[in-house]
């Protein structure tokens, strides 16, 4: 076989492979190949997103537990396995609420660390 075969598997990614397109990365500018600054608005926009997708994740899985409460009632002969994916549905909910919750305040930090690089001031009245 004179090919090689590269495949990309989730746990047993090797160095030398190149990275997947789908792999994001922050850019970074470099000045005087001294200092590195990370495009803090772009991580912004990034943990937006993905709070955003959190918020989207826990109202479907909130829906689709209302959903099998409902059908739990509606068929008795069923309703234990009902009740049991009802209570995945929810625990996937809190998850979802839980990853939201963090990526709001990844996202305020990653603002308040664009404003410290941009010489923005804070006053800390409380705190």
């Amino acid at each position: 076989m004179a090919e090689e075969k590269h495949h990309h598997h989730l746990f047993h990614h090797h160095k030398d492979e190149e990275q997947p397109a789908d792999t994001l990365v922050y850019s970074e500018t470099t000045f005087e190949g001294t200092e590195t600054e990370v495009d803090y608005k772009k991580e912004e926009k990034h943990h937006k997103h993905m709070e955003q997708l959190g918020e989207l994740g826990a109202v479907a899985a909130g829906a689709y537990a209302l959903h099998e409460k409902h059908k739990a009632k509606k068929d008795p002969e069923n309703a234990h396995r009902h009740k049991i994916q009802e209570e995945v549905a929810a625990v996937a909910a809190v998850g979802a609420g839980g990853f939201a919750f963090h990526e709001h305040h990844e996202k305020k930090e990653a603002k308040e660390e664009d404003e410290e690089a941009h010489g923005k001031k804070h006053h800390h009245l409380f705190g």
